[in-house]
């Protein structure tokens, strides 16, 4: 995702949301696949804003058999670059297993 207009699409009209110490995760079931990461200031300078967005994208990733189709939004908190990668992968497999996202 690009676009302001697709990322408040995906806000507004979400089938499933969930919330994790780590993330936000925003799912509205689509015909194709498209995933945007957002990292506010709030997370800290660019260095970590950047780390996070590459966190969550290598979860996305690693797991995107898993996925059914839609679009995804990944919202970093703070939380995300203090804990490491193993903790957050296991949040991130339970948040997709409450949205109802993944196929297995």
């Amino acid at each position: 995702m690009k676009t302001s207009k697709e990322f408040n699409s995906v806000y507004k009209h979400a089938t499933a949301t969930w919330h994790t110490p780590y993330f936000v995760l925003f799912f509205k079931k689509n015909e194709a696949y498209k995933v945007g990461f957002v990292a506010s200031k709030k997370i800290g300078n660019a260095v970590h804003r950047n780390r996070a967005k590459r966190l969550l994208r290598a979860h996305f990733i690693e797991n995107i058999d898993l996925l059914s189709q839609g679009s995804y939004v990944l919202v970093a908190k703070p939380a995300l670059i203090k804990e490491n990668y193993s903790v957050t992968s296991k949040a991130y497999l339970h948040a997709l297993k409450k949205c109802g996202c993944n196929i297995i």
